[in-house]
C-alpha cells in the first residue's frame, strides 16, 4: 500500500461525530477513545432509540443531528455457532444496517467515514500473514460466509462513494477483538469470551474438566479493544485510501494457548477437552498488518494483560451481560 495515503489530516475535537454501535464492544472503545482525545460532540443512540435497519429513521436522524464524522461500528456478529445457525440474519442484518447508513452518510455530506469490518472477509486458505490485497481473491470459510459477504460489500461501496463522489470514506478490517463490553453468551460469543465464561463458571461449581469445540490447532490472532480503537483513531486523522486496511496485533496462538491462558487468567486448575466432532473453522487467520504498522501506529496491550483485565470486568459486570 502506498505510504503517500498517510498524511496529517488530524480531525477537529469540535467535530459532531456519530458512532454507530455506541454501546457494543467495538463501538464503546471507539467512544472511549474520542473521549479520551478531548472530543465533546459525540453523537450516539441505543437500539431501541433507533434502530438501523430502518431506512427512514436512518435517514431522519441524520437529517436531524448532521454528523461531521461517522464511525459505523454497528453490526450483527457472532461465533462459530451463531453464523452457522443464522446465516439469513447475519447477511440480512449486516446489508440493511451498513447500506442504510452510508447511503444517509452520503446524502447529508458526511465528510470522514470508517467502515469496520472483520478479517472473516478473507478467502479460507489465504496465503498467510493475510495481506490487504487478498480480498476476492478465493472461497471464504463457510462457517461465516454470510456474514463476511455483508461485509465485502461494505468495503466495496465505500471505495464506489470514493470513485463516484471524491469523499475520503475509508474501511479498516480488525482481528479477533476481545475486552470490556464484549459478549460473554454462551451462544453467540465469540471465541475468547467463551472460553472465559466456561473456565469461569467451572471454577464457581468446581467442574473436574472443560469441554471445548474442535481440535484447538487452529491458530487465531488477538487484539484488545482498546488497541483497536486507537488504530481507528489513527486511521481517520492520517489514512485517505480505497483499500481496506488490516488492524491487528501481528501474532496468533493455537486455540490450545488460549484456553490454556484463559484458565490461568480465571483461576480454573482442572483438566480441558477437545470436542472434535465440532467444526474448527478457518485454520489459520493472522493478518499482516505492515501497513497499520509503517504508519506509525503499534498495539500497547498485551495479551496476558488484557486477559486479565477482561477476566475483572466480566466478574464485575457477570449480572449484566447478555444471555
Amino acid at each position: 500500500m502506498d505510504s503517500a495515503l498517510f498524511a496529517d489530516r488530524a480531525v477537529s475535537s469540535d467535530a459532531r461525530v456519530y458512532v454507530a454501535g455506541h454501546q457494543g464492544l467495538v463501538g464503546s472503545a471507539v467512544w472511549r477513545a474520542f473521549q479520551g482525545r478531548g472530543f465533546a460532540n459525540l453523537i450516539g443512540r441505543s437500539h431501541s432509540e433507533l434502530e438501523l435497519t430502518d431506512r427512514h429513521a436512518v435517514f431522519d436522524f441524520f437529517a436531524n443531528e448532521k454528523p461531521d464524522v461517522v464511525v459505523l461500528a454497528a453490526a450483527k456478529v457472532g461465533g462459530i455457532m451463531a453464523n452457522s445457525t443464522f446465516p439469513v440474519d447475519f447477511i440480512s442484518q449486516n446489508l440493511q444496517v451498513q447500506v442504510n447508513v452510508l447511503d444517509a452518510a452520503l446524502e447529508h455530506g458526511v465528510e470522514r467515514l470508517l467502515f469496520l469490518g472483520s478479517t472473516c472477509i478473507y478467502p479460507k486458505f489465504a496465503e498467510q500473514p493475510i495481506r490487504e490485497d487478498a480480498l476476492l481473491t478465493g472461497l471464504l470459510e463457510p462457517t461465516n460466509d454470510a456474514y463476511a459477504i455483508a461485509k465485502i460489500a461494505g468495503i466495496l461501496q465505500v471505495q464506489a462513494v470514493r470513485r463516484q463522489y471524491g469523499l475520503p470514506w475509508i474501511s479498516a478490517m480488525p482481528t479477533n477483538l476481545y475486552g470490556p463490553g464484549d459478549n460473554f453468551s454462551p451462544t453467540t460469543s465469540h471465541v475468547l469470551p467463551a472460553l472465559i465464561r466456561r473456565y469461569e463458571e467451572a471454577r464457581l461449581s468446581n467442574t473436574k474438566s472443560v469441554v471445548n469445540w474442535g481440535t484447538g490447532t487452529p491458530m487465531r490472532e488477538f487484539l484488545h479493544v482498546d488497541d483497536m480503537a486507537a488504530a481507528c483513531l489513527h486511521l481517520l486523522d492520517t489514512y485517505d485510501g480505497p483499500q481496506q486496511v488490516n488492524v491487528g496485533s501481528g501474532k496468533d496462538l493455537p486455540i490450545k494457548d488460549i484456553a490454556t491462558m484463559v484458565a490461568e487468567a480465571v483461576g480454573y486448575v482442572g483438566a480441558t477437552e477437545w470436542d472434535t466432532s465440532k467444526p474448527d473453522g478457518t485454520p489459520r487467520k493472522l493478518i499482516d498488518v505492515s501497513t497499520l504498522l509503517g504508519s506509525g501506529w503499534e498495539p500497547t496491550i498485551d495479551l496476558r494483560e488484557g486477559l486479565t483485565s477482561t477476566v475483572d470486568w466480566f466478574r464485575q459486570n457477570e449480572h449484566a451481560i447478555r444471555e
